[in-house]
């Protein structure tokens, strides 16, 4: 079967994109290998100027433009890295750039876009709707409608990731690769199956965004839903690339929200590395069969970092909860002075840090003269939240635990 990309495509992006965009490195992950029983690398795109793998695939289009359609400019959608990825090297080269978002797009992604010198356009409810205005700006205005996937110039620059995990690491067993659209799994599967054909490609999407999993397997698409993995999202997979995966890609497994949540949190407690929830989705992928990747060398492939700071400060925060490091108590107790301290000596006694306190007396179903306490408290680990419970209960105090956590 003849492939849209070839490796001779991958190679002479390859070329063009030399001392562009960063070389990103293929380190060890020891804490997670620990933890799977394999040999796990991480190959840190997260480290491009954008944050994102995009900048390949858009570098190498943007300078295979001729001169004529460098001059008259560039159109994209996307709402995230995509967008950063082209108006980023497009402002590097003189192209004027044009980037079309969903009007729902966070203000701040619009920001990050346009210093990047591109002009924004909020077109429709989602990127489907953004595609359409995308095509028919490009159609009016005479400018080179640069795809987020399905390009074999996108393909073939984001293959060049392909090239380097070998060559940093020859002997990989297997390679975990999120997918969306399909670009960077089909063009790294083409690059490292070149230079290591044994080499297994593993693909993961999100389980609301089952695109390509289902497209692969005769089944219709999935209505989706709101995911914390936004960055393959994606609805439609692309032609191309889902020519290339059904070639070359040996499985694609699907992740939920939890397992994606809990695979961000991994990743920066264990190894001091911040991944939006696309990036993180090959190790959610990893830990949720562990036993399958057992013995064997493994990359995961991050592919961004973009995450916002408040969904990665409550993804910490739901983190410490699951662990039983940050719990909320229930404490009954008389509605009379001094009890509060005597609650707080309790909790402080047991070497519990309180870190807020509701105190209860007029909207909960409690007799008149009882009050309740709602206590958020830090904890070192479920058995010490056991024993400041059994501490209140001892002191006079019924207490019950509120928040979810591994106490069970």
């Amino acid at each position: 079967m003849t492939l849209p990309v070839t490796i001779d495509d991958v190679r002479a992006a390859a070329e063009a994109i030399r001392g562009e965009v960063i070389r990103t490195p293929l380190v060890a992950a020891p804490a997670l290998s620990a933890a799977t029983g394999a040999e796990i690398f991480l190959k840190l795109e997260t480290m491009q100027a954008t944050g994102s793998f995009k900048e390949r695939g858009a570098l190498t289009k943007l300078k295979s433009l001729e001169t004529a359609q460098r001059r008259a400019g560039v159109i994209a959608m996307s709402a995230g890295n995509h967008a950063q990825g082209v108006a980023y090297h497009a402002q590097r080269l003189g192209i004027p750039a044009t980037i079309v978002m969903p009007e729902g797009t966070p203000f701040t992604k619009v920001e990050r876009t346009e210093a990047y010198g591109a002009r924004v356009v909020l077109r429709g409810e989602g990127l489907v709707e953004a595609r359409r205005a995308a095509e028919e700006i490009a159609a009016a205005e005479n400018l080179v409608l640069i795809h987020p996937y399905d390009d074999p110039l996108i393909i073939a620059g984001q293959g060049t990731i392909g090239l380097e995990l070998v060559e940093d690491q020859p002997e990989l067993d297997a390679v975990i690769v999120p997918i969306g659209g399909g670009g960077v799994i089909a063009g790294t599967a083409i690059g490292a199956k070149a230079l290591r054909p044994e080499i297994e490609i593993i693909g993961v999407e999100a389980a609301l965004y089952p695109s390509m999993h289902h497209a692969i397997r005769g089944r219709p698409p999935e209505p989706g839903g709101q995911t914390i993995a936004e960055g393959i999202a994606v609805k439609e997979p692309g032609r191309l690339t889902r020519a290339i995966i059904e070639a070359l890609v040996a499985d694609i497994v699907l992740v939920d929200e939890a397992r994606i949540e809990a695979a961000i949190e991994t990743l920066l407690v264990q190894q001091k590395l911040v991944a939006e929830g696309a990036g993180a989705a090959p190790l959610a992928a990893l830990l949720a069969d562990p036993g399958r990747y057992s013995g064997r060398r493994i990359a995961l492939v991050l592919c961004g970092g973009n995450i916002d700071a408040r969904l990665l400060a409550s993804i910490l925060m739901r983190g410490l909860v699951r662990a039983g490091r940050m719990v909320r108590l229930r404490v009954e107790i008389s509605d009379q002075p001094g009890l509060l301290a005597r609650v707080a000596s309790v909790i402080g006694q047991k070497g519990g840090n309180i870190v807020e306190v509701y105190h209860q007396r007029l909207f909960q179903d409690v007799p008149v003269k009882l009050a309740e306490l709602d206590v958020v408290i830090e904890t070192r680990n479920p058995r010490h939240v056991g024993e400041i419970v059994g501490a209140l209960e001892a002191a006079g105090f019924p207490t019950r635990l509120l928040s979810e956590t591994a106490l069970g």
